[in-house]
């Protein structure tokens, strides 16, 4: 079956572009449903989830309660990256990123439905724990898996540009959940809190639908059906993974701490530090929120061509190294009240930020064989987000209460130096340069060039000639 799909994409080369483009579509609009579903629950947490679960605490404990649930979603990512890495290595990409994108959504649209502590006590915040470990679950074995989706689809994906496709998702949900929390931001305060926050948590069925429809539709990824005929495949991928290529894996788990702290720090601390402890309206950090993500998105795309020319390791830390310098006066700005200061502090951090984010997926990527590269990749990155990122918020709040703003800096920059450690090792451990990325990128425009024409004689071999020609 497989020798006929392979035979069918050689035959007709447009066809296998034109699988590959919906490949990287439908990793896009994957892990867009992916950062809609943080960015509502981030944004839900800080400014509604206190009254409607946590309504007899104080308004600091109420919001320490409310990002301990968003942690919650983080401890069953790793399991979530084992089950669905494994799955994604052995049955194949494709039927298991239908059954990721179909947990997330299952998992939201229940929390837009979840009656309040007022209405069913205790099990308000149990079923809130529940539904976003649950989550937390999908999401585990969604991002790895668009990484593969994207980077595996065609040889001029198997680059930094080509998961950037992936990471593209990120601003692309925040843009859609800060859009639609913009929109119910209006409602007067008793009518948001009592049932407005819950709109974006529904509509995110729209989204998984039509992701649940593309990815249905999509053929295996090219490079699984290989592994697959060549009996490349292992038995056990976690157990190979940390046997055989467990240096990769933790130096990735360090490499990915900041990628997904990042927006943490920026969409969900600064946007509730801002509103709850400066006292600055919920509808004009939703704006500069908004701004953020539209300049990420628009960013990101060039972010990955200079990444691609300089190196994707040297490009990520001077990125990092640019974020980190920007820390305290974003903190400087925000604590001067005005708009401008503090859409300018954010912006700054921001863009240095997604300029490593953007790199990131294709960099993680490459690190890690076929045969267990879902599971490589989905297993670090998902460590790292229950280790370090899952945590950000709840830590800076502590930080917070306990030493103020300045604590919260330094947390924000130990990270990302913890960062630049991590992608120097992976750098190091699987040989990355921009020289061997160059060699790498001209050795797949090769492989296609010569798979493009081998295509062409094929179907000019199978035409029949006219009496003229003969």
């Amino acid at each position: 079956m497989s020798h006929v799909i392979d035979d069918q994409r050689l035959s007709d080369p447009t066809g296998h572009r034109s699988q590959a483009g919906k490949a990287r579509f439908a990793a896009f609009l994957g892990t867009t449903v992916e950062w809609y579903d943080f960015f509502i629950y981030s944004t839900a947490a800080a400014l509604a989830f206190g009254p409607v679960f946590f309504p007899h605490q104080t308004q600091g404990t109420a919001l320490l309660l409310s990002f301990a649930t968003f942690w919650s979603g983080f401890l069953a990512r790793p399991v979530g990256a084992i089950v669905f890495g494994h799955l994604g290595d052995k049955v194949g990409r494709k039927n298991t990123l239908v059954a990721t994108l179909l947990i997330m959504g299952t998992a939201t649209f229940c929390i837009g439905i979840l009656p309040g502590a007022d209405t069913i006590g205790v099990w308000a915040p149990v079923l809130l724990v529940f539904f976003r470990a649950l989550q937390g679950f999908g999401v585990g074995g969604e991002w790895g898996g668009a990484v593969l989706l994207a980077s595996e689809s065609d040889a001029k994906s198997k680059t930094v540009r080509g998961g950037m496709w992936v990471q593209q998702g990120s601003p692309a949900g925040n843009i859609l959940a800060t859009a639609a929390f913009s929109l119910i931001a209006l409602l007067p305060n008793d009518q948001f809190i009592a049932w407005g926050w819950r709109v974006p948590f529904l509509l995110s069925a729209v989204l998984v639908i039509i992701g649940l429809v593309i990815r249905t539709r999509l053929e295996e990824s090219p490079e699984f059906i290989r592994a697959k005929e060549e009996n490349a495949q292992v038995k056990i991928p976690l157990a190979v993974l940390l046997r055989d290529h467990w240096k990769p894996t933790v130096a990735a788990v360090f490499a990915s701490a900041i990628g997904i702290a990042m927006a943490y720090f920026v969409s969900t601390f600064m946007l509730s530090y801002a509103t709850n402890s400066l006292s600055i309206d919920r509808q004009h950090m939703l704006n500069i929120l908004l701004g953020a993500a539209v300049l990420q998105f628009l960013w990101q795309p060039l972010a990955t061509r200079i990444a691609e020319r300089i190196g994707s390791s040297r490009f990520m830390v001077v990125s990092l190294v640019a974020q980190a310098i920007f820390v305290i006066p974003m903190f400087l700005m925000a604590n001067t009240g005005n708009l401008v200061l503090i859409a300018v502090g954010i912006y700054l951090s921001y863009m240095a930020g997604a300029g490593y984010y953007a790199v990131l997926a294709g960099f993680l990527a490459q690190a890690f064989p076929p045969e267990v590269r879902y599971t490589g990749v989905s297993f670090a990155y998902q460590a790292s987000s229950t280790l370090i990122g899952g945590t950000t918020p709840m830590l800076a709040q502590l930080f917070l209460n306990s030493v103020g703003w300045q604590g919260v800096a330094g947390f924000n920059i130990v990270l990302i130096l913890v960062t630049i450690i991590g992608v120097a090792a992976l750098a190091a451990i699987t040989g990355f340069s921009a020289a061997t990325e160059r060699q790498q990128r001209h050795v797949d425009n090769a492989a296609s060039a010569a798979e493009a024409a081998k295509a062409t004689d094929s179907t000019n071999s199978d035409t029949p000639h006219s009496p003229m020609e003969a």
